[in-house]
């Protein structure tokens, strides 16, 4: 048998050589190496950067474009030949003197007031709970596995159990407070009238604090124990050791949790929407509820697409104000 040797010049660095049409060769180039382990992590991001523009940037155009429509009912067949509307859904929407525009402001004071109690008040039993919780106890890991159970359930499955716990005839609530404790003189309705929004801050505390909860907790872990014990030795009380250790250290995590709090519970749609249906109480009329009330009860898209628009510009208002607060306020402890 005769060995066949390739000849060095076909084994050159850069690229390999294939026939062509006449025997003829020519190299294919080679992408480097350096190209090819950079660009690696961004071929991996693509099905993610796909999956966001098509469930979350696509439709927001889409709908900043419905705001300046004219879409109601009778073009849902053909909405591409829907009139312009220019500003005039805007110039509705913050009409205060109107119906609509009184309707709007009265759902925006009430999802602030119902965020300002949901955050304020999931903070301050996540805290509570993660500070109680760092000390050695028999049952602690039980406590922390029942606490976080709430985060672990479904949203539908939790807000549809407390939405037979609220029932007026048969709940479990009104069996508690008026047959065996006799708190209430009566049965309350817990899901119509001014009682709905208590209901609701309650179902939204309920499913909100552990997430809290969880993140105090895990940044407790990083305080080292050695302060805790300098102050101990130096007279430091249970209180004075959580404001002057406690609370500071937990500063950055805190301003994080807030504001993902904070988006969270104002843009909350479903607790009201399985907890009250289609039209909520007047008392719990959520911002949310109200959108999508305005564009799917009343069929008027255009205006529901611009009470959407301004919803997402206070939000990145709000946020951008609440960032540079919380970044000069820590440029300002650094210093």
């Amino acid at each position: 048998m005769t060995a066949t040797v390739t000849p060095p010049s076909e084994h050159k660095a850069g690229g390999t050589e294939k026939s062509g049409n006449g025997g003829a060769r020519r190299r294919l180039p080679r992408i480097p190496n350096r190209i090819r382990q950079g660009g690696l992590p961004y071929l991996l991001l693509l099905p993610a950067v796909l999956f966001e523009l098509l469930v979350h940037l696509i439709p927001m155009v889409v709908g900043i474009w419905v705001s300046f429509r004219q879409l109601t009912q009778f073009f849902i067949r053909n909405w591409g030949q829907a009139p312009s509307a220019g500003l005039s859904n805007y110039k509705v929407a913050i009409d205060f003197d109107a119906p609509i525009g009184q309707a709007l402001l009265h759902s925006f004071f009430v999802t602030c007031a119902f965020t300002v109690l949901s955050v304020g008040l999931s903070w301050l039993f996540g805290t509570t709970a993660a500070i109680m919780l760092q000390e050695n106890f028999r049952g602690r890991g039980i406590l922390r596995t029942i606490f976080l159970v709430p985060y672990a359930l479904p949203v539908y499955a939790a807000v549809i159990t407390w939405s037979f716990m609220f029932q007026h005839d048969n709940g479990m609530i009104n069996h508690l407070l008026h047959d065996q404790l006799g708190l209430t003189d009566k049965p309350s309705f817990w899901l119509i009238g001014n009682n709905s929004f208590v209901a609701l801050v309650v179902v939204s505390l309920w499913k909100s604090w552990p997430f809290a909860f969880l993140m105090i907790m895990a940044a407790l872990q990083n305080i080292p124990r050695d302060l805790y014990e300098a102050a101990s030795i130096d007279g430091a009380g249970i209180w004075q050791q959580i404001r002057k250790i406690t609370l500071p250290s937990l500063r950055p995590v805190n301003q994080v949790l807030v504001l993902v709090l904070f988006l969270w519970t104002f843009n909350d749609f479903n607790t009201p929407y399985v907890l009250f249906g289609k039209s909520a109480p007047e008392a719990a009329d959520l911002i949310s509820i109200h959108i999508y009330q305005s564009s799917f009860v009343t069929w008027n898209f255009g205006s529901g697409s611009a009470m959407s628009v301004l919803l997402l510009l206070f939000l990145l208002v709000v946020t951008a104000i609440y960032l540079f607060l919380t970044s000069r306020g820590r440029k300002g402890s650094d210093v």
